[in-house]
């Protein structure tokens, strides 16, 4: 196994993942290229003999390449997606802390961490950095890729660069083009970072103070008032300091800065900014029209950061695509929590597949069978 080059935050549980490097140079869609390609990713089951059993999961912005860990009641060994039937898959993003390129590799010409001098990156470029992993790893068909959010937009980015690849695809609260809401919710994160003097400093806890704010930023786009006011509302009616909610945005904001990297975070979210399936192929109609993989799309209806007419656009412009609503208290963070749900969503969806693949299996097989 290759040594990584790569700074890895405290908390990355770096024995769970294997890691993959391509010596070749990779080149990245805004210019430049990555003088290596680091991936670092997770398994867990095994391949069967038809190599039909692939699940690969694309995880979202701050999220790790153990599932397991951060999609429990979905992906785990009691879970819909076990390694008992399926052997599963998640790769950690180009650009995140957890072991794959990004500000803390090695530049170089330096021979330092790259920090705020790393490049930048695309989704596009994500997905075809798990198309080079995919083919190392020997797999050819990919039964299903999920994705929420901005694991949603690789999953649909690379269903569009690959069409022959996937059986199945199922799309949770994302996009096909990230909207100048969720833009400017990003920007007005980089502004509480760049407002912290240490920023762009060249070390790995620089810019902490600002990436706690803008930690307490996004948590507002992942919940809504519902979510806030069931959680943490006060109930002394008398409070008229040291409320409850703002010792939970401190709490929030601390724990990210003891997993994450400020240089990482404004690498990802630049990336989500340029996510946008039309670019360069006339429309985003005509991009969607390319994926052939059977596609589940899920909203959650009160998220207001990916709100359902996003799905609902999804679901209309991918031939054959079916969307669920789901009923949720938490926002954008549903497709995380609603698991039970989403599982059940996601169960009936691949069972009916499977019948119709399996009709179709036996009408060839009458069809030969007549024609000898």
């Amino acid at each position: 196994m290759e040594i990584s080059k790569t700074i890895l935050p405290k908390q990355t549980m770096n024995d769970l993942f294997q890691k993959f490097v391509q010596k070749n140079p990779f080149s990245l869609e805004l210019g430049g290229e990555l003088p290596e390609l680091e991936i670092a990713y997770w398994t867990a089951g095994k391949l069967n003999d038809k190599k039909d059993n692939v699940i690969w999961i694309c995880h979202a912005l701050t999220a790790n390449a153990d599932p397991s860990d951060w999609w429990r009641g979905l992906v785990g060994e009691t879970d819909l997606f076990n390694p008992k039937d399926y052997f599963l898959i998640c790769a950690n993003m180009l650009g995140s802390p957890y072991g794959s390129s990004s500000a803390l590799s090695q530049n170089p010409e330096t021979n330092e961490p790259y920090y705020a001098d790393f490049h930048r990156v695309t989704v596009r470029d994500m997905a075809r950095a798990w198309e080079v992993l995919r083919n190392y790893l020997g797999i050819e068909k990919i039964h299903t890729v999920i994705g929420g959010s901005m694991g949603g937009q690789q999953a649909m980015e690379w269903a569009i660069q690959q069409p022959d690849r996937f059986e199945n695809m199922i799309l949770l609260a994302t996009n096909a083009k990230h909207s100048a809401w969720g833009i400017a919710f990003n920007e007005s994160q980089h502004m509480a970072i760049k407002a912290d003097p240490t920023w762009d400093e060249k070390r790995y806890d620089a810019g902490q103070a600002g990436l706690k704010a803008a930690r307490s930023i996004a948590l507002l786009s992942y919940r809504n008032y519902e979510t806030y006011n069931a959680t943490q509302k006060e109930q002394n009616e008398e409070v008229t300091e040291n409320f409850k909610v703002q010792s939970y945005q401190h709490y929030q904001g601390k724990k990210l800065i003891e997993r994450f990297n400020v240089h990482c975070y404004l690498t990802l979210s630049d990336a989500m900014n340029t996510h946008n399936v039309g670019r360069g192929r006339g429309s985003l109609e005509k991009a969607l029209a390319k994926i052939k993989a059977k596609t589940l799309v899920i909203g959650i209806v009160s998220d207001f950061l990916f709100p359902i007419e996003e799905q609902e656009f999804l679901a209309r412009n991918i031939k054959g695509a079916s969307l669920s609503r789901i009923d949720s208290s938490y926002g954008h963070d549903g497709f995380l929590v609603e698991t039970e749900k989403i599982s059940r969503i996601i169960a009936n969806f691949l069972g009916e597949n499977e019948k119709k693949s399996l009709k179709l299996e036996i009408k060839q097989f009458w069809k030969n069978k007549v024609a000898l």
